[in-house]
Formats: C-alpha cells, sequence, structure tokens
C-alpha cells in the first residue's frame, strides 16, 4: 500500500487525488491479482482494506504533509550523505508503522488460502520475475549500465526538471561506480518469495491461528528488515550509504530553479495530502 502511494506521488495532482480515493478498490485488484480471492475472502480483505485506508488517511497523512512541508524548507540548502540517509530513516519509519497497522488483518487472512491460491501466488512471482530480468538483467553489460542511468537520469528529472548535461555525466559516471548488482538484489528477491510460499504453506497446513500467523508474519518482516543471508546484508549496506551520497551530491549539483520546481512539485504533493486528509475528518 504504501509502495503504491510513493508511485502515486510521482504522478500528477489529480492522478494522486483520484488514486488514493480509489485506494483500496486499487490495493484489492493488486492483490486479487496475485491470489484469486473466493467471496468470503474478498469480503475480509475489502473491509480490511477499508478499515485500513480510513486510519491512515485520518493518522498518517497529515504527518506525510507536514514532513513535505518540512522537505520544502531544506529542499534550498546543500545536502550532506549524513541527512540524505536520515530522510530515508524517516520515510522507513513511516513505512513500518504503515505495515505495522495491516499485520493483524494480514495474519486473520493467510491461514485461510488453499494450495491453488498459494500457486497462484508462486505463479505470478515467476510473471513478475520475467519482467524484473527484463527490466534490471540485461545480459550485455553496455545495456544493463545504459538502463541504469537512463532510470536514474528520469527519476531526477520528474523530481528537479531537466538536467543539463553535467548533471546527466554526473549521473553516469555514478552508476559506473555504484555497488548497485541486479544479480545480488535478484537472489534476494527470489529468497524472499521462497520464504513468504513456505510460510504460507506451512501456516494453511497447520490450520494456524490468528496469533500463530501474526507471529510468522512478523517474523518474516524482521528478515525482510535484516536478512538472514549475511553478503546481502552487506552488499545492502553499501549500497545504501552509496545513494546517500550520490543523493547529496546531485542535489548539490542542482541549479536554484531545478530545486525551486522540486520545492514547488513537493507544495503540491503536501496541499493534495492535506486537502485527503480534511475529506477523511469531513
Amino acid at each position: 500500500m504504501m509502495l503504491a502511494l510513493t508511485a502515486l506521488l510521482s504522478g500528477c495532482s489529480v492522478a494522486l487525488k483520484i488514486g488514493y480515493n480509489q485506494g483500496p478498490s486499487l490495493a484489492f485488484r493488486w492483490l486479487d491479482g496475485y491470489v484469486e480471492f473466493d467471496d468470503a475472502q474478498s469480503l475480509r480483505v475489502r473491509n480490511a482494506l477499508d478499515d485500513w485506508f480510513a486510519w491512515h488517511r485520518r493518522t498518517q497523512l497529515p504527518d506525510y504533509a507536514d514532513l513535505l512541508a518540512r522537505a520544502q524548507t531544506e529542499m534550498q540548502s546543500a545536502a550532506t550523505p549524513e541527512r540524505m540517509c536520515t530522510w530515508s530513516n524517516d520515510l522507513r519509519a513511516r513505512f513500518d508503522t504503515a505495515l505495522e497497522r495491516a499485520v493483524p488483518a494480514l495474519a486473520e487472512i493467510v491461514p485461510t488460502l488453499s494450495s491453488q491460491q498459494i500457486a497462484n501466488i508462486e505463479k505470478k512471482y515467476v510473471s513478475r520475475n520475467d519482467e524484473y530480468r527484463d527490466d534490471f538483467l540485461q545480459r550485455d553489460p553496455a545495456k544493463r549500465k545504459k538502463a541504469a542511468v537512463k532510470r536514474e537520469i528520469e527519476r531526477a528529472e520528474d523530481f528537479y526538471g531537466r538536467l543539463d548535461s553535467t548533471q546527466r555525466e554526473f549521473v553516469a559516471r555514478a552508476m559506473a561506480e555504484s555497488p548497485w548488482d541486479g544479480d545480488i538484489a535478484y537472489t534476494e528477491r527470489l529468497r524472499r518469495q521462497q520464504d513468504v510460499l513456505t510460510i504460507l504453506r506451512r501456516l494453511t497446513k497447520s490450520k494456524a491461528s490468528a496469533g500463530e500467523a501474526e507471529a510468522e508474519v512478523r517474523a518474516y518482516l524482521k528478515r525482510l528488515e535484516r536478512s538472514p543471508h549475511e553478503p546481502y546484508r552487506h552488499y545492502a549496506v553499501r549500497l545504501v550509504d552509496f545513494n546517500c551520497g550520490f543523493a547529496a551530491a546531485l542535489h548539490n549539483l542542482t541549479t536554484a530553479e531545478q530545486r525551486k520546481n522540486a520545492a514547488k512539485k513537493l507544495k503540491g504533493y503536501e496541499d493534495d495530502l492535506r486537502a485527503l486528509a480534511a475529506e477523511g475528518a469531513s
């Protein structure tokens, strides 16, 4: 759900408002695309999503708006890697809060899944993994590098506006030095998917209670935060440190006009979130 909201924030104001107001329906369709819920499950999932979005609108959107207001002020100053990492941690904390709210409802639904529904999830993973490989694991190293540079430039331009040649060259050099490794990320992706499937099969086979399922879900979330695979943990730390430095360096290369563009975009998001929160309070 938080990932969906983040994606909406990269769109226009109208898309954000319409998308968030349709959030429960959009989230249900996304989940159902993996599971294919039966009628009883669909009712429970829809009710849980309605409750989650009502809570999120009431309690989280005002906080997000305050965060965006703070970002607009900081946007005008030079950045440091440490400050960028602090922002990353702030965002992660909010993601964790939103996810924590969903855990009890998730734990009630999971034990009701059938073996066929778990097979549906596994099949969907295969399809999404094909897409991942197409996007991130091009066989030709030159094409893989070109795709990475293109992604970062598009992200930056969506936020700051058009990058000049010097800024684009900086992005290209940075991506050449980045520790990001699509193969390592893909291996961890597969591990996490198998972890999910193992949990689902164990909980459904044992007809686990909601309490037992909740404990399993929380243990899984801890493994997401700290992978049991030690080499991946070291890789993730290196990648985060690099990205914080990259984000700060790129920001410090931006012009006053580009920072103004970014602040204006953040202000639009802030206003939209406050409006959405107010709609929920009325």
